[in-house]
């Protein structure tokens, strides 16, 4: 059987990922799990006790034989709007680096002591000189040390296949190369683990995967927002 050059060019780009991973090339390709020509997106769906939608769950699929292509490490942004931050929850994969614009017309002060991630960005108004890199899984909270009410959060995944639902409580994770997954979901007020909320599923065709959540969530308790009147601002 003849092979074309363009084909293996073709399989070698398609691969290119695994190549940056082993330098041994060949081995790995030999055993790289995912097949080029096959995938499917999977549709998440995710409402609470009340059967209401659930808006800003991460949704995360994971491999079950524990293979994960390295995401492309694109920027992204968490915008500050009118003393919120936006989105209000944020979803990236581990290595990606993120802005925090001011858009305001007043100096945030921004930070966060989570395990996951802790740096401080001091009052500064318009775009910080730096971006802030995420190299590490978990949950990232986000805070404003002159505005108590900003509260976001930072999702840093381990696998580059997530999403988080819209207001009508859907997501869409797409491309996902045939296999088994685990899939599981995190929401800022969720009850229990996140490890409980695991499903899996297996992509052998092309069609559309779907799963539905029921999350039992706490109450919505953040800080109120400061009057307009009595709120201490920085110039």
């Amino acid at each position: 059987m003849k092979i074309s050059v363009t084909a293996i060019i073709w399989y070698a780009l398609s691969c290119s990922t695994a190549i940056k991973r082993n330098a041994s090339g060949y081995a790995l390709l030999l055993v790289l799990p995912w097949s080029p020509t096959l995938a499917a997106d999977l549709r998440a769906s995710v409402v609470d006790g009340f059967a209401t939608p659930v808006a800003d769950a991460v949704v995360i699929a994971v491999p079950e034989n524990g293979a994960v292509i390295e995401a492309k490490q694109d920027m992204a942004t968490v915008d500050q709007i009118d003393q919120q931050f936006v989105p209000y929850v944020k979803a990236i994969a581990v290595g990606t680096s993120v802005s925090f614009p001011n858009k305001d017309d007043i100096r945030h002060h921004v930070y966060s002591f989570s395990k996951a991630k802790r740096f401080e960005l001091p009052l500064y108004s318009g775009v910080p000189a730096d971006p802030v890199t995420f190299e590490i899984p978990g949950v990232v909270t986000l805070g404003c040390n002159i505005h108590d009410w900003m509260v976001g959060y930072i999702y840093v995944s381990e696998s580059p296949w997530f999403a988080v639902t819209d207001a009508e409580g859907a997501a869409v994770i797409k491309g996902l190369p045939e296999g088994k997954y685990r899939v599981r979901t995190w929401h800022p007020l969720l009850k229990v683990s996140e490890e409980s909320t695991e499903q899996s599923v297996d992509i052998e065709t092309t069609l559309p995967a779907e799963l539905h959540w029921v999350l039992s969530l706490k109450p919505d308790i953040r800080p109120r927002r400061a009057p307009i009147g009595g709120m201490k601002v920085y110039h």
